[in-house]
């Protein structure tokens, strides 16, 4: 059973490639294994309507399901600390690559708060923040 967090855009869904170099600029490196249910090569870039990515992280895999003006982010329901981490890391992500709001009370949370308040990996924390 897995868990899951939604991120809503008002101006669209940024493309992987903009994520991905967004994870990586800050020293985590993610890369799409899976895309829309078929393998997918290292260097393989998923199309501008993807509808599912799997996103292999060092700490194990998260998948991002694209509906409409939203990501929906899953993990294992189980995820040890370091996955949950990975977990946060790619929705802080997506969030600041689109200008999108982490779901949850009130409206959710801009990817600087969530960044802010969530458990990251320490290459994504920022300085004096949570983690």
């Amino acid at each position: 059973m897995g868990v899951e967090r939604v991120v809503t855009f008002a101006g669209g869904v940024p493309t992987w490639p903009a994520v991905r170099d967004l994870l990586a600029a800050h020293g985590f490196p993610a890369q799409a294994r899976m895309i829309d249910g078929q393998l997918a090569f290292p260097d393989e870039e998923p199309p501008a309507g993807w509808r599912e990515l799997r996103l292999g992280t060092p700490q194990g895999m998260v998948t991002a399901r694209r509906e409409g003006d939203q990501v929906r982010l899953v993990t294992w329901g189980n995820a040890d600390a370091a996955m949950a981490q990975a977990w946060n890391a790619v929705t802080w992500a997506f969030a600041a690559a689109g200008g999108g709001r982490v779901g949850g009370p009130g409206g959710g949370q801009s990817a600087d708060e969530f960044r802010r308040a969530a458990d990251l990996p320490a290459a994504l924390r920022p300085a004096g923040g949570a983690g």
